[in-house]
């Protein structure tokens, strides 16, 4: 997991997904920590629009949050008690152990100290859509249903958020509800405790929030159609690093303009682009939600997420946006579940 200051941000990035552990030590010539950079570094990077090869140091240089004393390290031999504490206090989740010249010689990761780790949050899958648009696939059975190489996209779903340590869980259903809760029953058999929220009326992608009951947890909503690997636990981290209120996933995408763009001031033309790519950042459908905001959504009423973001920034609360940066699939329409199945089948999702 170690890199110099002169890899690229895009080495770096490949250094982080290799070891699996969501950070990559930055050494100099002499193998002295420099700097860590973890997976929240590069989210924010990506959101900043940086090239992916840049030298690291480049990353470096523009972070805001690094100490003047460098990156948070512990001896070699640092009792588990204190490195938990000192995790506890910075929200780190992982803390080189270094030595009396300041080499590297391991790093501690939260997810070994506490081997059985479960995310201090609920999910709720919003699973109630009627899937009009993949008619007639949908005719007996809801979107999340669908199956996906053996098992249906709900299943994957839950075994996802169950790796990531999330073991309470709500559905919230509407359109052949039987269906969901026939399968899955209470969780038990997929090593999760499931709840089930039946929408009486379809209650929009916020709505059915509002008849959970009440936790001081913060709450992971995810769309029932997503076909996903994102890093849950990255999400969270990310949350709390930017002590958000709500934290929106966005998956950022490309747009070749037909046509040559023209640039307007008034009626002078200041230039033109020939045939322009457009990037931008779209809603990605997961969303973490603070214990204050979802007591903010009506009560049993329809309401969408878009509305309660813009509350949200109407009282000046703190929302940001997560990039994702892993496989991600929305299954809306027909040839968005054709791509699916064949991702499940080609190991593209298992890798992505």
């Amino acid at each position: 997991m170690v890199v110099s200051e002169n890899s690229t941000i895009r080495s770096v990035i490949s250094c982080i997904d290799r070891n699996g552990k969501g950070i990559a030590i930055v050494l100099d010539a002499d193998n002295h920590l420099i700097a860590t950079v973890t997976d929240g570094d590069i989210r924010r990077a990506i959101l900043a629009g940086l090239d992916a090869e840049l030298p690291v140091r480049e990353l470096l240089n523009r972070r805001t949050n690094m100490s003047p004393h460098g990156p948070v390290t512990a001896p070699v031999g640092t009792p588990d008690t204190t490195l938990l504490h000192i995790m506890a206090e910075t929200t780190l989740r992982h803390i080189p152990l270094v030595d009396e010249e300041n080499h590297v010689v391991d790093v501690a990761l939260l997810s070994e100290l506490v081997r059985e780790y479960e995310l201090p949050l609920r999910a709720v899958v919003m699973a109630g859509g009627l899937g009009m648009r993949l008619r007639p696939l949908t005719e007996d059975l809801p979107k999340p249903m669908l199956p996906l190489g053996s098992r249906p996209l709900l299943e994957l779903i839950v075994e996802q958020l169950r790796e990531a340590g999330i073991k309470q869980l709500n559905v919230a259903t509407h359109y052949k509800s039987d269906v969901i809760s026939e399968h899955f029953k209470d969780g038990q058999d997929f090593g999760v405790d499931i709840r089930y929220v039946k929408e009486n009326q379809p209650l929009g992608t916020a709505g059915a929030l509002s008849l959970l009951e009440e936790s001081d947890e913060p709450l992971l909503v995810i769309n029932g159609d997503i076909l996903t690997r994102v890093d849950f636990r990255a999400m969270h981290n990310f949350h709390r690093e930017h002590n958000a209120d709500l934290t929106v996933a966005v998956r950022q995408y490309e747009m070749r303009v037909p046509y040559g763009v023209v640039d307007t001031d008034g009626v002078a033309v200041r230039g033109i682009s020939e045939k322009p790519l457009l990037k931008q950042f779209i809603n990605a459908g997961i969303y973490l939600l603070s214990p204050s905001v979802k007591r903010m959504i009506p009560n049993g009423q329809p309401y969408d997420i878009p509305d309660l973001i813009q509350l949200l920034l109407k009282e000046g609360r703190t929302v940001v946006s997560f990039p994702i940066r892993e496989y991600w699939l929305d299954i809306g329409e027909a040839d968005q579940y054709d791509q699916a199945q064949a991702d499940i089948a080609n190991g593209v999702f298992d890798h992505g």
